[in-house]
């Protein structure tokens, strides 16, 4: 039997003016500078809990894929401790997972929901309820060449790579504001994904807006656990049609949580993967 949640997602609605969407991550809002020139579009979706069927959905074909392992770090509160002691873990566990021969980690974000704050520093990040993905083709490629030597990238970047996420929940269940993932083969690549330049004081990032589909396929596994994880695919150097190229994911407010359920806390590590 299909167990699924109506729920509202914000999707994305471009400027009407035509112009390219942006994010301004340190906009002068006092000054009249807003930090999105685009509007959020909220509509009614259903989504799926897929789990006791997990093995159905893989990188290649869905875009993400879950899987269970326990991190041996556990504590997640000291940025030095993170890096020191869960990257190398995770590392060996997505190279494990997908078989790349090179992993590398190039940030994470702690998230922990605190009602009534506003997510806008590093050490506040929140759950994003908008359908994005992190980053464009070309976002992919300048990551490379930002993280790699110049002597380094060129190879890596005549080989397949690609930009995953390794997403667990922290301390305890994420069944407050869960995280939805949509499946790549109900997404029309060229029509639902938007570029929206990601403005840095000192450079510029790009990201994919999503535009409202009423076929989107989202997904999600109910009260997802930090003995847990999931890999969520943001690009692929394969573009020929075989794969998944990526898949568009929100966290989501879940009508049917629990009174008092303990607000959401979870890491993604960000990474560059590649295959020889």
């Amino acid at each position: 039997m299909t167990s699924t949640v109506a729920t509202t997602l914000n999707y994305l609605l471009a400027p009407l003016d035509g112009s390219r969407p942006y994010t301004d991550i340190n906009a002068d809002t006092a000054k009249g500078k807003p930090v999105n020139n685009w509007l959020k579009d909220p509509h009614e979706m259903q989504i799926e809990d897929v789990r006791g069927k997990e093995e159905l959905y893989k990188l290649d074909n869905a875009g993400f894929q879950y899987g269970r392992e326990a991190a041996k770090h556990t504590s997640f509160l000291n940025d030095e401790e993170i890096e020191r002691e869960y990257y190398p873990e995770s590392i060996d566990l997505i190279k494990r997972v997908t078989g790349a021969t090179k992993v590398v980690i190039f940030d994470h974000t702690v998230r922990r929901r605190r009602p009534g704050e506003l997510g806008n520093s590093p050490q506040k990040r929140q759950p994003v309820p908008q359908a994005h993905v992190d980053q464009t083709p070309a976002a992919s490629v300048a990551r490379v060449h930002r993280h790699l030597s110049p002597t380094e990238a060129p190879a890596f970047l005549r080989k397949r790579f690609q930009i995953i996420n390794l997403w667990r929940p922290i301390s305890h269940a994420a069944v407050d504001w869960p995280l939805a993932l949509c499946d790549f083969r109900s997404v029309d690549f060229e029509k639902d994904l938007t570029p929206v330049a990601l403005i840095y004081p000192d450079r510029e990032g790009e990201t994919f807006g999503v535009k409202y589909n009423p076929n989107h396929k989202w997904k999600y596994l109910k009260g997802m656990t930090p003995e847990e994880f999931v890999l969520i695919k943001c690009s692929d150097s394969v573009q020929d049609g075989s794969v998944a190229r990526l898949a568009a994911h929100t966290a989501f407010q879940d009508p049917n949580t629990p009174e008092g359920a303990p607000p959401r806390e979870s890491i993604e590590l960000r990474t560059l993967v590649f295959y020889d």
